[in-house]
C-alpha cells in the first residue's frame, strides 16, 4: 500500500501489485499514471504499508476506487492517518509494518524509493525484536487466480538449506 499527501494534504493511498526491493535500504515499484504519481512528483515521498489478512477488504478498496474519484477513500473505511516524522508522506494508522521513503527516482513508470524509518507494531514482532511474517500475516496479489494469497510460515533457512549440496 502507498500512502502520499495530495496538494490539499488529503491521503491517497492504493495498493500497488508489482514491488520488491532492490538494495538493502531502497525499494523499487511499477506505477501506471494515478493521483498517486501526481502526488509523488509533488511531495518526493511515501509511505509503504503491508497489508495483511486484517485488511484485505479495505486494502482492496483502495486499490479499486481512484483517489481522483473518491478524495475521502481513507475515511470511507474508518482509517486514520498521522503525518510521518520522517518524510513529507501520511502513515496509515491501521496497517502495522510501514516503511516511510523518499524518492530517489521515478522514471518510465518505475519508482525507486530510499526507505529512511520503518515503524511496526509490537504484535507482529519477534523476541529480538525483528518483523515476524507470521505475526503480521501480509497478503500478496496472486495475477494468476486475481486473488491475495497470506504468507506466512518458513519453509527454510536463507543460506542454509542449501548447506546440503555444499
Amino acid at each position: 500500500m502507498i500512502a502520499t499527501w495530495d496538494k490539499d494534504h488529503t491521503p491517497d493511498v492504493m495498493m500497488a501489485a508489482w514491488a520488491g526491493q532492490l538494495t538493502h535500504n531502497r525499494i523499487v515499484i511499477s506505477l501506471s499514471k494515478h493521483k498517486t504519481t501526481d502526488n509523488l512528483q509533488l511531495t518526493q515521498a511515501f509511505t509503504i504499508s503491508f497489508a495483511d489478512e486484517r485488511t484485505v477488504a479495505e486494502s482492496d478498496y483502495f486499490g479499486s476506487v481512484s483517489g481522483n474519484d473518491v478524495p475521502d477513500k481513507v475515511a470511507r473505511v474508518g482509517f486514520t492517518v498521522t503525518p510521518s516524522p520522517n518524510v513529507d508522506a501520511p502513515i496509515i494508522n491501521e496497517y502495522p509494518l510501514t516503511l516511510e521513503c523518499k524518492v530517489v527516482s521515478f522514471d518510465d513508470g518505475m519508482l525507486i524509493g530510499e526507505v529512511v524509518n520503518m515503524s511496526a507494531t509490537e504484535d507482529i514482532l519477534d523476541e529480538q525484536g525483528r518483523v515476524d511474517l507470521t505475526k503480521l500475516k501480509p497478503i500478496v496479489f496472486d495475477a494468476a487466480a486475481i486473488s491475495y494469497r497470506a504468507l506466512g510460515d518458513s519453509v527454510g533457512q536463507a543460506w542454509g538449506s542449501g548447506k546440503k549440496f555444499q
